[in-house]
């Protein structure tokens, strides 16, 4: 067997920091934080608790059929990063060159078949409009037909979005998929609030606990670095889960902490006041903010005052989130920050991608390929025979190498041998990515982060990239 000759990469280290961009910790002054899913990493019973509290709101408030209660949450469906077609009503997952992956297409919890879809999208490459509106920014449009679901919240509303749908094509009763979606998506979001209530009464059940927090801060602290702290999330929450996980006086490493920031409008308005919140009263005051001091709690504000009010500028700003749109695209592109990913999901797809099975069956993957292009042009009937045994068993192994990280939907990060729509943008958007905020606890403040020097196409011919 061929597969036996090559040498098998050496194993990725699942606590890696991985550099898109060369980054100089050096030049850094100024860290920035997101809260949910960058500082707070959140268990899977939280997944459980939105999906079931969106679920009950689409019975009790939108009177969606009583049966939908009994419908269950499966983790293990859905992965961050899909598109979901609003007029088809099918979850998709598309490469970086807006191509629909083959098999990865489902109605509900029902996979629809290479001949269906290619009947509904009459090609496999979606045009640029399609997905990204008319105006192709970034963003999400809302003339275009495709939403992405890109931060880890998504993944409990996909499921439940593709339940309630499975539901109504069982059952044969007539539904229109955008409405479907526009409710899903409101219950998820109007059930935040219960779930902050939720987590705040017993907050060690919904986040991990991760003791090194505390010495990255101090770290940083000693190093004479800036800390502040940008979320979505109100006040109340964060002191909880930021009390829980570092202690009660974890104010005193941030410069400045705001609040309920309503990403990612704090990245692109210009005119949103900041203003003060006071806890004594639980109220926002309407006096002008004129300086941000450190120990007082700030709400809303944009980008722009905070720079102004703080001097901090450009690339001496690096600032973290999980998200690689509403968090960093903006602050690259409009404000010139540096920018770190979260990604929790790279835990999993490592480890994934370290398993001796694995390595072996992409091995002979890329290797079958290459004998594939060399044989392709013999037009000999043995060499055509040898052919078709040869695209059957590379078909299977695509498969066989996409189900090891999801059943339905591969890797987050490729779709087959392209990378996935997500991984483009966090590519773009991202200086540095990494599973755990706490992993860049190993380097120096001064350390800089180098990228793998990739090889182009037409740069040298080697079996294993």
């Amino acid at each position: 067997m061929h597969m036996r000759t090559k040498k098998l990469p050496v194993d990725v280290h699942p606590d890696a920091v991985f550099a898109c961009n060369e980054l100089d910790l050096s030049e850094v002054q100024v860290y920035g934080f997101d809260y949910d899913y960058t500082l707070a990493c959140y268990k899977p019973d939280l997944e459980d608790l939105l999906y079931n509290l969106a679920r009950e709101m689409l019975v009790k408030r939108f009177r969606y059929p009583e049966d939908i209660l009994e419908l269950e949450y499966e983790p293990n469906f859905a992965v961050r990063g899909l598109h979901y077609d609003v007029e088809k009503g099918l979850l998709v997952k598309l490469d970086s060159f807006l191509q629909l992956q083959l098999g990865s297409v489902y109605r509900g919890r029902t996979k629809v078949e290479a001949d269906e879809v290619l009947k509904l999208y009459h090609n496999r490459l979606l045009p640029i409009a399609y997905v990204e509106g008319p105006n192709n920014s970034y963003r999400h449009n809302t003339n275009s037909k495709m939403v992405q679901l890109a931060d880890l919240f998504s993944v409990p509303e996909m499921c439940l979005l593709c339940n309630v749908i499975e539901y109504f094509e069982r059952n044969r009763i007539d539904y229109n998929p955008e409405i479907v979606f526009h409710d899903t998506r409101t219950a998820m979001g109007s059930c935040h609030p219960i779930m902050h209530g939720k987590v705040m009464l017993n907050t060690e059940k919904y986040i991990e606990r991760n003791p090194k927090l505390v010495k990255y801060f101090e770290k940083l602290q000693q190093a004479g670095k800036n800390l502040f702290l940008v979320t979505n999330s109100p006040y109340s929450f964060v002191n909880c889960g930021m009390s829980w996980l570092v202690g009660p006086h974890w104010r005193e490493f941030f410069d400045v902490v705001i609040v309920q920031a309503r990403k990612p409008k704090f990245f692109t308005d210009e005119s949103r006041p900041i203003r003060l919140f006071d806890e004594r009263t639980q109220s926002h005051l309407w006096d002008r903010v004129f300086k941000l001091e450190k120990g007082k709690i700030y709400y809303e504000g944009s980008v722009r005052q905070l720079q102004e009010l703080k001097g901090w500028r450009g690339h001496s700003v690096l600032y973290f989130g999980d998200h690689p749109y509403s968090d960093l695209a903006d602050v690259t592109l409009k404000h010139s920050w540096r920018t770190g990913a979260i990604i929790s999901e790279l835990a999993h797809e490592i480890e994934t991608l370290n398993r001796v099975d694995f390595k072996m069956s992409a091995n002979w993957l890329q290797m079958l390929t290459q004998l594939i292009e060399e044989t392709q042009d013999d037009e000999s009937e043995a060499a055509q025979t040898c052919l078709r045994d040869w695209m059957d068993e590379r078909d299977q192994l695509r498969n066989k190498t996409k189900n090891v990280f999801n059943e339905q939907f591969g890797s987050v990060f490729r779709t087959y041998h392209n990378p996935t729509y997500f991984s483009r943008r966090l590519f773009r958007f991202a200086d540095i990515y990494t599973s755990d905020i706490t992993n860049l606890l190993k380097f120096s403040t001064t350390h800089t982060f180098y990228p793998r020097r990739g090889v182009m196409p037409h740069e040298y011919a080697s079996h294993f990239i």
